[in-house]
């Protein structure tokens, strides 16, 4: 398998290749160069495995020519053996119809684990094999710098950088990432939005001889192998459901628009998926654009969600390219455009083919408490502030006789103070975390700017080599 860049001005590369370079060199996303597509009888011979076996051969075709199945299906094992739940991503039905997947039994208590757990072995695999190391930079809305730093922590050949929106996460999602003291780990709090701490990383990957010098790699979903991870979770519902014999349609959360993307990619691998639902909270820049074809960038605004606190979906790009046919230099046009003017140039007729398959709702505070409420008091099923919009979306979008599965993204206790606003209680962490704010905490505060943000890095760098 090889993969080409939604710019079409980088180097065509194998799976292990793209897992280590995460963003292309000229600025653009990888994408597989032609999809793997399976007929009815693959997806029914899939039906019962055990999730890691699933995971693995679905994966499989993406990594072909690079990871043998057997290591793959090996790393697959040790990623989800740790998961609290023994069907590592359970169903379970709210409504007629209205079914929740649960993604937040992993170590950090959020879906980037599903992800994350498998990335963080098939780099040190990869690496092993080349006898090189990296330096992983990510920036995240609070989940995905968790996850990453609890996948890679200790592990010789990485090193971690991680940067997060200073006082914009909750205080669960912080100290998750802060009082992991090894080594080869730093967290920067930028004195900024998401958006900020991703314009950054962005730039250290475009600045060429830092990224060189630094060795820099990714671990956010501008990294294509985090998508090729996620599309297990949703082959699995479906298959649990009745595909391929019965259309299934998704309800996901969505900020960066990976997760949902990653959908659209077991769609694209011939899941029959009917309908793929955006739950966006009071930052709606994917609703306003699949409503009115407005991918206009607003001020972020912080939220009771603040994972979804994004206004650029990096990920939208990929989806973008294929909408375009593959046209490579129309999709850096309207992306550069869209960089320079804070409003994206999308064709009517793109636009189209995309609000055709995918549905947008949007929520702000209030009525996402509610809708926590609802759920609490209707289903007896306590959904954190994201889980409970996509599950909102869900509703509003499902149709007769189509099993609508929204995915629950996070456990309700990384949000204590929003599920005591909603429902009264703080519900608690697992016993593992009991004493996550007791730990002492390591972090330094950085302004926006490219040249203080390279500067730790390079710190952090020369410190871990050291």
């Amino acid at each position: 398998m090889r993969y080409v860049s939604t710019r079409g001005q980088a180097p065509v590369r194998d799976f292990s290749s793209v897992l280590l370079a995460g963003l292309a060199e000229d600025g653009g996303l990888y994408l597989p160069e032609t999809w793997p597509v399976l007929t009815a009888e693959d997806w029914r011979a899939l039906r019962g495995l055990p999730y890691p076996e699933l995971a693995a051969r679905i994966i499989a075709p993406y990594a072909e020519g690079s990871i043998s199945f057997d290591v793959l299906l090996r790393l697959c094992r040790e990623a989800y053996a740790s998961f609290d739940h023994a069907a590592i991503v359970p169903l379970t039905q709210l409504e007629d119809g209205l079914f929740v997947q649960e993604l937040f039994h992993g170590p950090t208590l959020a879906f980037k684990d599903m992800a994350m757990q498998l990335l963080g072995r098939l780099f040190d695999h990869v690496l092993e094999q080349r006898d090189e190391h990296v330096t992983i930079v990510g920036a995240t809305s609070g989940d995905t710098g968790s996850a990453a730093i609890e996948a890679c922590r200790g592990r010789a050949r990485l090193k971690v950088v991680i940067l997060h929106p200073e006082g914009r996460t909750s205080d669960v999602q912080r100290r998750q990432m802060t009082t992991v003291l090894e080594p080869n780990v730093t967290n920067l709090a930028v004195q900024g939005t998401f958006d900020d701490c991703q314009d950054l990383v962005k730039a250290m990957f475009a600045d060429a001889p830092f990224r060189q010098d630094m060795r820099l790699s990714a671990v956010n979903s501008i990294n294509w192998a985090r998508i090729a991870a996620q599309i297990p979770y949703y082959v699995y519902a479906a298959l649990a459901l009745g595909a391929p014999d019965r259309e299934v349609s998704f309800a996901v959360p969505t900020g960066n628009f990976g997760n949902v993307l990653a959908a659209w990619a077991a769609r694209r691998m011939g899941l029959p998926i009917r309908a793929l639902c955006v739950g966006s909270n009071r930052n709606d820049i994917l609703t306003r654009f699949l409503h009115d074809n407005d991918m206009s960038v607003h001020g972020v605004v912080p939220s009771l969600s603040p994972s979804m606190d994004i206004q650029v979906s990096s990920n939208f790009e990929r989806l973008l390219f294929e909408l375009l046919n593959r046209d490579a230099a129309a999709c850096a046009r309207i992306m550069t455009g869209f960089r320079q003017t804070g409003r994206m140039d999308v064709p009517d007729a793109v636009w189209r083919q995309a609000a055709g398959l995918f549905h947008g709702l949007a929520l702000d505070d209030e009525a996402t408490k509610t809708e926590i409420r609802h759920l609490n008091d209707a289903s007896l099923y306590l959904a954190d502030p994201h889980s409970a919009i996509g599950i909102a979306a869900g509703r509003m979008f499902r149709e007769p006789g189509i099993p609508m599965v929204a995915m629950a993204t996070a456990h309700p206790a990384k949000f204590p103070d929003a599920m005591e606003q909603a429902t009264g209680t703080r519900p608690a962490l697992p016993k593992r975390l009991g004493d996550l704010f007791d730990r002492p905490e390591r972090y330094e505060v950085v302004p926006a700017r490219l040249e203080a943000v390279e500067d730790k890095v390079r710190a952090a760098v020369l410190k871990n080599f050291a």
